[in-house]
């Protein structure tokens, strides 16, 4: 499924092409027009579409085991939000930054979203809820939002940041690739090799403790690796709602409750999926190009209420 979805992503678009084009610009040092688009502008997009794709899918499925919530994802957990409005104010503060500045600004936005969330749904007794984290998660997302909105608002930036927040792979560069590549590629091996323990958490604390795992050190391994790949994927594509949601349950319906097959898989449905959101949106009214975050919205928003309907039971 994932080699399909890139061969069809790198075949569709704008440009008319051919498989000729495409397998002359991945494996010769041949050189036209149609070679350059392909290689300079469509190549380094469906790339990022892959890593995105996948680390958003896996940090989803993190969330949702850890949590044991089945509605949770980076978006609904303050991360997203926090790393916009990171992303806002460093466009203010420090204009010239570099793509890694962005980046690192990202990471740290995306780690206050999260402490914010686990702080204010920790303050009563009794300690995290799922649901008390879903709402925790919503009421720091607007809080974090609003910031974004106003500043960005108030030093008359808001176009700025709204252009590299809309969510799209539109402009991706090799540049990018490179800085951002390695810290999502190393986040998700490490994620793969503490899938074992993602299961157990599933299960709950108690079975957990009960088996000698370290609770507060595993789950803060687990949600600084989130942080990292949220962050990243933020800094590239800006607010990518729902696939963190979507993917982990298609996956689980697939493969079953174990998360040894869920991480893995997701890794491949997620990047699949964002090929083929990529690839719509590039071709439903091309040459004008159909915003992405628009085609995942369409998609994950009829599913997030059908989660919703069913009362979190597994699909």
């Amino acid at each position: 499924m994932l080699v399909l979805c890139f061969v069809i992503a790198m075949l569709f678009g704008a440009e008319k092409t051919t498989f000729r084009d495409v397998w002359l610009a991945l494996t010769s040092s041949a050189t036209n027009d149609t070679i350059l688009i392909l290689r300079e502008i469509r190549l380094p997009r469906e790339l990022g579409a892959i890593l995105i794709g996948s680390a958003l899918a896996v940090s989803g499925a993190i969330m949702q085991g850890v949590t044991r919530n089945p509605l949770a994802d980076p978006g609904l957990l303050g991360l997203t939000s926090g790393a916009n409005m990171a992303l806002a104010l460093a466009f203010i503060f420090v204009p010239s930054l570099n793509y890694f500045g962005i980046m690192m600004a990202c990471f740290l936005g995306a780690a206050l979203g999260a402490v914010l969330v686990i702080i204010l749904g920790s303050v009563r007794q009794g300690g995290l809820s799922p649901i008390r984290i879903v709402l925790a998660g919503a009421a720091v997302s607007a809080f974090l939002y609003a910031i974004s909105d106003g500043v960005s608002l108030f030093f008359k930036i808001s176009k700025d940041v709204s252009m590299w927040t809309a969510g799209g792979l539109i402009g991706t560069t090799w540049g990018q690739l490179q800085a951002i590549g390695p810290v999502i590629l190393v986040g998700i091996i490490w994620v793969l090799f503490l899938s074992s323990q993602v299961s157990i958490l599933s299960l709950s604390d108690e079975v957990a403790t009960g088996l000698g795992q370290k609770l507060v050190q595993v789950k803060a391994v687990l949600f600084a690796l989130v942080i990292v790949l949220t962050g990243a994927s933020v800094a590239l594509v800006g607010n990518m709602a729902f696939v963190g949601l979507m993917i982990p349950h298609i996956v689980r319906r697939i493969v079953g409750t174990n998360y040894r097959y869920i991480l893995p898989f997701s890794v491949i449905a997620g990047a699949s999926f964002m090929l083929l959101a990529d690839t719509l949106g590039r071709t439903i009214h091309a040459p004008y190009e159909t915003p992405m975050v628009a085609i995942v919205a369409m998609l994950g928003l009829p599913f997030f209420l059908f989660v919703v309907r069913r009362g979190g039971k597994q699909l």
